[in-house]
């Protein structure tokens, strides 16, 4: 396996991290008082965003060839 293709599992697994992180906290919301409610929500608007941006950033890498994706790759990694 390549670098890329392992920067590539690592992007994927922090998505999937991601996942479950949101998965959680929005159960949390469900059982918890209205003001707590919104510091839940906003916190998962937050991870969702992070996701989003990700999962941008992973379909570039995985349509970029392999003289391109390190520079791809340092851009995801400075955010």
């Amino acid at each position: 396996m390549g670098m890329k293709e392992e920067y590539e599992q690592t992007l994927q697994a922090q998505l999937d991290d991601w996942n479950t992180e949101i998965d959680k906290l929005k159960a949390k919301a469900d059982g918890a008082k209205a003001d707590t409610q919104l510091e839940y929500y906003n916190k998962i608007e937050k991870l969702q965003v992070m996701q989003d941006s990700a999962n941008n950033e992973l379909a570039k890498l995985k349509k970029a060839g392999d003289d391109v994706w390190e520079d791809i790759k340092a851009g995801i990694d400075s955010e």
